[in-house]
């Protein structure tokens, strides 16, 4: 575990902390560095991460965070949209962005020789993008687009359901393109204002993997990021609390004129800097991680009732979700609700086996160290470990964490959170829902 210290002012030796390749300084006005040196690569992957999401927005604005993911690559004070564009293109790399409930993500990729115009892409674009009142027009146009597609989309409008329908009023229950009403009525003036706001430098960790030296990264990033490293502004803390979440018996319906019907229940769990989250991990492994998953065999395997069935983890700073996602047709979505509340009733009553427990385990070590295979993999880790936790644990401790986990820690967190009252949600060609098979009623009774 590396120790946080935050300084104040330049960069002096007492700012940088290194541990083997890992090294983090924090520069004036609390932009964070982080940089991982990877023996072998011949690629640098860039990343700038701000502490902003949908759950940042007021209201008035919902969607701004996403929103301006379109508009801050339209073009800044030296570059057209063009321009940036041509330049990423030329070196063979990627530029990219995305935006979640809790932070949004500034991106590169390139050759290790091309580090310093990534580093320069990234830093333009997030410090001086111009939003102009025309992009404003253009992208509003494409994000409605966009929102027409998630709704095209039953997965992805179904997700969005389910976190209505369990986080409630919490902003959490927002979805992160915004709605149609909220992206419609946005003013060029409150994206600027919202940008100008939220995305500064204290909010922010620039996050570098690869062939990269620290030196060259902070040279770097002071000459692209300059204009804005003024003052002695601390970084922000990673967000801490509790949300209380209460669970809730909930029915969100999506009438749709799909050939499947998709249903996804779940209840509230642990937030991310709780130490039971390896715990959870194998618990989520266990009950459908994969196709050795009691969902999998029971709802797949044994009785072929659908083809994607799965549970999925959502941990945030406060609050987090366990939940049940499966596809089927819709004669058959009453069997399978049957089959998911019996899988969960046992799991919550007996817990998991002691070969369960193992596979839980590999699992979460394999997936833990063949998903850092590659120079974007190890940005992310350090980008969101400094974001997140404000420190860096290693990969020797974590596999020690996981391998740590117990079946009566297993066992507790099952009957904790599997005893709950189960929200959920259905999409599907369903009219109203009396319309709904009564086992869904049953379920969530």
């Amino acid at each position: 575990m590396i120790p946080r210290q935050h300084p104040q002012g330049g960069m002096s030796p007492d700012a940088t902390l290194q541990c083997s390749v890992l090294q983090c300084t924090v520069l004036p006005a609390g932009l964070r560095v982080v940089t991982q040196q990877l023996a072998g690569s011949r690629s640098a992957a860039v990343g700038m991460w701000v502490a902003v999401g949908s759950r940042d927005e007021p209201t008035a604005v919902a969607g701004a965070a996403h929103y301006l993911e379109h508009l801050l690559f339209k073009g800044t004070t030296r570059r057209s949209a063009a321009a940036i564009a041509e330049e990423i293109d030329a070196v063979g790399g990627e530029l990219n962005a995305f935006t979640t409930r809790d932070c949004t993500c500034y991106h590169a990729q390139v050759l290790d020789s091309d580090l310093e115009l990534a580093i320069d892409l990234v830093c333009d674009v997030l410090g001086d993008a111009q939003i102009d009142p025309a992009d404003v027009e253009t992208e509003r146009g494409v994000v409605l687009e966009e929102i027409a597609m998630r709704d095209d989309d039953p997965e992805d409008l179904l997700h969005d359901e389910f976190c209505a329908a369990l986080f409630g009023s919490h902003p959490l229950g927002r979805p992160v393109l915004g709605t149609e009403e909220s992206v419609s009525g946005m003013s060029r003036e409150a994206l600027h204002r919202f940008y100008r706001r939220r995305y500064t430098p204290e909010r922010m960790v620039l996050a570098a993997a690869g062939n990269v030296t620290h030196s060259a990264v902070l040279a770097a990033v002071s000459r692209s990021f300059g204009p804005h490293l003024t003052g002695n502004a601390l970084p922000v803390r990673p967000r801490r609390g509790r949300a209380h979440i209460s669970a809730r018996r909930a029915l969100a319906l999506c009438p749709d004129s799909s050939e499947q019907a998709h249903l996804m229940l779940g209840v509230p769990a642990i937030h991310r800097h709780d130490d039971r989250r390896y715990a959870l991990g194998v618990l989520n492994a266990a009950l459908g991680g994969g196709m050795s998953s009691r969902l999998f065999q029971q709802v797949r395997e044994q009785r072929g009732l659908a083809y994607a069935v799965y549970s999925a983890l959502d941990c945030y700073a406060d609050t987090g979700s366990l939940s049940i996602y499966a596809g089927c047709s819709p004669g058959r979505l009453g069997e399978v609700a049957v089959v998911v509340g019996d899988v969960l009733a046992d799991m919550a009553r007996d817990g998991l086996s002691d070969a369960e427990l193992a596979r839980g385990k590999g699992q979460l070590r394999g997936a833990l160290v063949l998903g850092l295979e590659d120079a974007p993999s190890w940005m992310t880790r350090i980008g969101t470990a400094e974001l997140n936790h404000g420190e860096h644990d290693t990969v020797e401790h974590e596999l020690r964490r996981i391998d740590g986990v117990t079946v009566e820690q297993v066992g507790e967190l099952a009957r904790e959170l599997l005893c709950q009252p189960i929200t959920a949600a259905v999409v599907g060609p369903y009219p109203h829902t009396d319309d709904l098979p009564d086992e869904i009623a049953e379920l969530i009774a």
